[in-house]
């Protein structure tokens, strides 16, 4: 089992430098840089200069809030800096984001997707050959790249790309057009079993995954004694309410007959009453979600849980975790 890590999600580009020295330092495979306050690329660029082995991935990046020109362009430099070690984790956000923070048009997004991914490949695969450029889509057209403005053949390849999923259609997506599967903290093993590998396999045409990367964030509650290990919970139950109220992962809760807690956190959310949702994620859905323990505990926890299922994994700690812990845990689930 392959063990990343992530930089933090108010971490600036300086501090996403630091941290992948350190995950470098520390024997983690990947490290996943988000997206919030800052462009991923940038940070992903320091990263890239600062580190010799360390896998960089962006986790992710807003697809819809570019076109795929300009991702393919800085994807490629990615590439071309990290000297192949970078790996494009796309994401779609949501309408509300898309339309009004970033200004960019929203319809369709599982289609929307796919034609971008193409598109992407197609201007990649443009550069590498010297053909020319012909990606016509429904949502995409780009039929112009001269020898100016192509960097041309990249010596590593072009990057893996990765998509966040929960949903089955943008699920199936990542199947038939990506390299690899972003699972969401918010995932058990039964909808990884039941929902989010069939459709994986709907949209590979095949029923092997062979070559195809699942990457899941596991919630994990540590603590040294009793005192840390209930404001491990508290934060863990937060951050559950917080993407539990938000209608895309609806379908995670229904699976487990939970519909109803997702309705209710929606409605909680509307007022911002954070404390009060929190207080509606009970031992039942926390234990669906979280794995908790002593690091061999939660080690253990998770190769019995996901270990038949994904390939690679993280912590997803939303507190402040003590940094010793999570690093043990991390160290037995390489062993493992």
């Amino acid at each position: 089992m392959r063990v990343d890590t992530t930089g933090g999600f108010d971490a600036g580009p300086l501090e996403t430098e630091t941290a992948a020295i350190a995950a470098e330092s520390d024997g983690y495979d990947t490290l996943s840089a988000p997206e919030t306050a800052h462009d991923v690329f940038v940070a992903l660029a320091l990263a890239a200069r600062a580190t010799g082995r360390l896998r960089l991935q962006s986790a992710i990046a807003v697809a819809f809030a570019r076109n795929p020109m300009t991702l393919a362009y800085q994807a490629n430099d990615i590439a071309l800096l990290s000297g192949g070690r970078f790996e494009l984790g796309l994401g779609s956000q949501v309408k509300a984001h898309v339309e009004r923070r970033f200004g960019m048009p929203w319809s369709r997004p599982a289609a929307r997707m796919e034609d971008f991914v193409l598109a992407l490949r197609a201007i990649w695969n443009a550069w590498a050959t010297g053909d020319r450029l012909r990606h016509q889509g429904e949502f995409y057209t780009h039929t112009l790249m001269t020898d100016f403005f192509s960097p041309g053949p990249n010596p590593h390849g072009p990057p893996p790309v990765m998509l966040a999923a929960v949903g089955e259609r943008m699920t199936e997506v990542a199947g038939r057009v990506t390299d690899g599967l972003l699972a969401h903290s918010l995932t058990t093993p039964s909808y990884l079993d039941g929902v989010t590998l069939p459709a994986l396999r709907r949209g590979r045409g095949r029923a092997d995954l062979d070559g195809f990367d699942v990457c899941l964030p596991v919630f994990a509650v540590l603590g040294a004694d009793a005192v840390a290990r209930a404001g491990a919970e508290a934060g863990v139950r937060r951050q559950i309410a917080f993407y539990a109220s938000t209608p895309p992962y609806r379908p995670v809760l229904e699976h487990h007959g939970r519909g109803d807690l997702a309705d209710r956190l929606n409605r909680l959310s509307r007022q911002q009453a954070w404390d009060e949702m929190a207080g509606l994620v009970d031992d039942d859905v926390l234990d669906l979600f979280a794995v908790s323990g002593t690091p061999d505990e939660v080690a253990d926890g998770i190769v019995s849980r996901y270990g038949g299922l994904v390939g690679r994994v993280s912590l997803n700690t939303p507190y402040d975790a003590d940094p010793t812990l999570v690093l043990r845990t991390a160290e037995i689930l390489r062993a493992a």
